[in-house]
């Protein structure tokens, strides 16, 4: 007889969090029934096995998309615990700010299950002009010309002065400007619209937009927001501000509609895009089943099945944080979504590293290529890169391209307690910037620094 073989392919190794305790934990990265698992062992809590992707071709295919990171110009902590401990950020990180995050107030003017930030009604702490002044000065230190700031909350647009810490932002040296809201001031305030219009070009809103269904936007957001986005959506169709939707993605509640959504915002001139965000365990949403939870390549492949432009080929791992991070492009031309991210051969793409793009017709195009395939394309610059790129694709006539040709759809998923992996937290390039001087990753400040920070 031989020897009996694991049910299982053992594919390497990685650290991951205890989901008890929290601790740093070895874990296996197994390949088994078509899925990718982490099989983590805590010493306290024993063994724990959690789903991580559903296709074992594309988390592969995420590794040959890795290119050198872009460090900081300046770092906040020393290295003392080591990752994820000593964030705010500390040498050992990977990645810059591609998306700087500067929360402004905690009030909100809804109770939203899923939110990881415990945002509420009656929250209060609207940061004062001395502190978003403290947090620009921090990112400027480490960024000099940040790529992509978003002004989020709480909600946002209930701060006092919300237009003068916009317009405090939009006079430094940012490239684009984010407004992460919910839409019920955009949707009910015509006046706040118009201030919002005086700030193009570089200037965006991230409007949140979780379903086109009553039972779903219940489940998600605690009532029915369909009146609401379609109001605020006509006022910025109006003023064309250019706006992306953001929908957070929870299993076997809004995942069916991703097709359609799509769909909807095509519909819309002022919609450069759509970002899916699985549900992040953490917050008000802290605790929920791991039966809700929805992986990045299950978002994917719903995209690739559904009647819209984006294949297989179309979407593809964001070298700055492939683990993590989805990305397809596409110009609008005539009507109609042409994609332009399955035309660029991954080998083509990561050569330009050391500058041996073989069909390069112009000195930028290198450039072109690495900064449209990063979160900072997701702004103004990205028309410009297009452009240069597009030169050498003649199946497309780029001439007259602008910021409203664009067309993206992004899958952003941030770790939690359950999908933690050490190597690519170290990659993340969403950070939160703090009035204490620090910056904090997204995924390690949900988990380990948001109630500590502050209090």
């Amino acid at each position: 007889m031989g020897n009996k073989a694991r049910p299982y392919i053992f594919y390497g190794q990685t650290q991951s969090l205890c989901e008890e305790c929290l601790a740093v934990v070895p874990a296996k990265i197994l390949f088994q029934h078509g899925n990718v698992y982490y099989q983590k062992r805590c010493a306290e809590h024993g063994v724990q096995k959690m789903l991580i992707s559903t296709d074992i071709a594309y988390y592969k295919r995420c590794k040959e998309y890795l290119k050198p990171g872009d460090m900081p110009q300046a770092f906040q902590t020393e290295i003392k615990q080591g990752c994820p401990h000593d964030c705010g950020l500390c040498p050992d990180h990977e990645q810059h700010s591609c998306l700087a995050l500067f929360e402004i107030i905690d009030e909100c003017n809804m109770h939203c299950p899923v939110c990881f930030a415990n945002s509420a009604p009656g929250m209060g702490n609207p940061r004062s002009m001395e502190e978003i002044e403290t947090m620009l000065q921090t990112l400027l230190a480490s960024e000099q010309q940040p790529d992509l700031v978003q002004v989020s909350g709480g909600e946002p647009t209930l701060h006092p002065q919300l237009m003068d810490i916009l317009r405090r932002l939009k006079a430094s040296p940012i490239r684009h400007l984010m407004l992460n809201t919910n839409g019920i001031r955009i949707a009910r305030d015509p006046h706040l619209v118009e201030e919002l219009a005086t700030l193009k070009p570089g200037f965006e809103v991230y409007l949140q937009f979780d379903s086109l269904k009553v039972e779903a936007l219940q489940n998600l957001r605690g009532q029915d927001m369909r009146k609401i986005r379609q109001q605020a959506l006509e006022k910025l169709e109006q003023h064309n501000i250019s706006t992306t939707l953001v929908c957070v993605i929870r299993k076997g509640v809004n995942d069916d509609e991703i097709g359609e959504i799509i769909q909807f915002a095509q519909q819309w001139k002022c919609v450069r895009g759509i970002t899916f965000q699985p549900v992040q365990d953490a917050g008000r949403n802290d605790g929920d089943e791991p039966v809700n939870r929805i992986t990045l390549s299950e978002i994917r492949t719903r995209i690739v099945e559904a009647d819209n432009p984006f294949g297989d080929e179309d979407m593809i791992p964001l070298p700055c944080h492939p683990e993590n991070i989805s990305i397809g492009y596409g110009i609008k031309l005539g009507g109609e979504i042409v994609p332009v991210t399955g035309l660029l051969p991954r080998e083509e793409l990561l050569k330009g590293v050391d500058n041996t793009i073989t069909f390069e017709k112009s000195a930028g195009l290198k450039d072109a290529f690495l900064k449209l395939f990063s979160l900072d394309a997701c702004s103004e610059q990205t028309t410009e890169n297009l452009q240069t790129m597009l030169c050498c694709l003649p199946r497309i006539q780029s001439e007259g391209l602008t910021y409203d040709n664009v067309f993206r759809i992004v899958i952003m998923a941030f770790m939690d307690k359950y999908d933690f992996d050490l190597g690519s937290v170290k990659r993340s390039c969403t950070h939160f910037v703090e009035p204490n001087g620090k910056i904090y990753p997204f995924d390690t400040w949900n988990l380990f620094y948001r109630d500590k920070v502050r209090g």
